[in-house]
């Protein structure tokens, strides 16, 4: 069973996302991530392919109250259904083409 997390990321620096989405495996493994920036382009990746320097986590996403603890990040749960939507208009218009992995 997936978990599905959405972060705001509060910062200055224009050429990184403001917003993260995460479908998480039961032991909180990014399964697939889409990245949101400031212009509303959108970059995804998954255990099948990367796009531009978005690629899935190297560790386990930590627990919500752990990510909040730090102010640049407002995270909360979302269901399945808001994470599909963003899935759906990440990969149709990618900001940069998707390479595959493997």
């Amino acid at each position: 069973m997936f978990t599905y997390l959405k972060c705001r990321w509060i910062h200055e620096h224009i050429e990184e996302p403001i917003c993260l989405y995460s479908e998480l495996s039961e032991n909180r493994w990014e399964k697939r991530k889409v990245e949101i920036y400031r212009d509303g382009s959108m970059a995804p990746a998954s255990e099948d392919f990367e796009c531009g320097d978005t690629l899935l986590g190297g560790e386990a996403i930590p627990v919500l109250p752990e990510i909040a603890s730090d102010p640049q990040f407002e995270p909360s749960d979302i269901t399945a259904e808001e994470f599909e939507k963003v899935w759906a208009q990440a990969t149709t218009n990618p900001r940069w083409p998707l390479t595959k992995i493997g």
